[in-house]
């Protein structure tokens, strides 16, 4: 099952998206690149967070991501997750960001397999604050493998 038919499966729809102050997703040769995309969730991991709503945070940046891929892409289809950046909002004694994150490596997981293109690199790094006050923010490199 492709990419698109997986995310079709669950659930997921990506609307277009029109142009805004900065890109969200560029092509540079074979590769795209995303910018941080955020979570609606707001707070602190280890404040007023939860860690499964941190969880859920990452999937939600990972959707978001995946939406502005499509659209410049074209289709989920041809792709191959390289690496993910997650910036977790968290108090100084939270040490737990890894396993935020894996709300969006999971997904990625889901659509390109855990052992196939899906098996990514990653930084999952705790941060002071982060823009709006959102929970979770995350940004991708895919490399184009199928054009």
């Amino acid at each position: 099952m492709s990419a698109e038919q997986k995310a079709a499966e669950l659930g997921l729809n990506f609307e277009p998206i029109e142009p805004g102050y900065l890109n969200l997703c560029i092509r540079t040769g074979n590769l795209l690149m995303t910018s941080g995309h955020v979570s609606d969730q707001k707070g602190r991991l280890g404040e007023n967070v939860s860690l499964e709503e941190g969880i859920a945070a990452a999937r939600d940046c990972a959707v978001k991501i995946l939406r502005s891929v499509r659209d410049e892409h074209g289709t989920l289809d041809g792709l191959r997750v390289i690496k993910l950046l997650g910036c977790v909002n968290s108090t100084p004694d939270f040490t737990d960001q890894h396993l935020v994150i894996n709300g969006a490596s999971d997904l990625f997981h889901e659509l390109y397999g855990k052992t196939g293109d899906g098996y990514h690199a990653r930084s999952a790094l705790g941060f002071a604050a982060l823009p709006t006050g959102v929970a979770v923010e995350v940004e991708a490199i895919f490399e184009i493998i199928d054009a």
